[in-house]
């Protein structure tokens, strides 16, 4: 399996909710960032399914496989089916998605994210901090990029992240 690698995200790690929902309260993306990432994913990832989430607040945009589709032994997608729903984006730009360990690892340990405060190994749910610049934007591609492959088992054609 391939593992992600991000650069290091520029400055304090955003404040955000201590349970759920779990949000970010600071830093948030620009409403024309959060749009361009959106598009980009109702676009980019094939074989998905775009409706409201199962588990996130009310107006968040989630993407679920192909309603035939399972993910890969062994993989654990969000609440509450676990084998449906990968990635959703809130309002104010985070996005909450399911990756391998590693992937998780490399998220939190470069300032890009952090665990949900109910992760548990049945609860795979890792936060991506909503990009707040074009260069972020592509960090944020690349992290939805490797969570569309942790739940469909086939890689995305995704760009290295851009220079920040």
């Amino acid at each position: 399996m391939t593992v992600m690698t991000l650069p290091a995200r520029a400055g304090d790690r955003p404040r955000t909710g201590p349970s759920v929902p779990h949000v970010q309260l600071t830093q948030n993306s620009p409403d024309e960032i959060r749009r361009q990432l959106e598009r980009w994913m109702a676009t980019a990832l094939p074989s998905t399914e775009i409706r409201p989430s199962e588990i996130s607040e009310p107006g968040s945009t989630a993407f679920f496989l192909a309603r035939d589709a399972r993910p890969p032994q062994g993989a654990v997608l969000l609440p509450p089916r676990l084998v449906a729903e990968f990635a959703h984006i809130h309002r104010d730009g985070s996005l909450h998605v399911a990756l391998s360990r590693e992937d998780q690892d490399e998220l939190v340990a470069k300032g890009w994210g952090e665990r949900h405060p109910l992760y548990s190994p049945t609860v795979n749910v890792v936060m991506l901090y909503g990009p707040r610049t074009a260069g972020e934007l592509e960090v944020a591609k690349t992290v939805v990029a490797s969570s569309y492959r942790y739940a469909t088992g086939r890689p995305l054609r995704s760009a290295e992240p851009g220079p920040l």
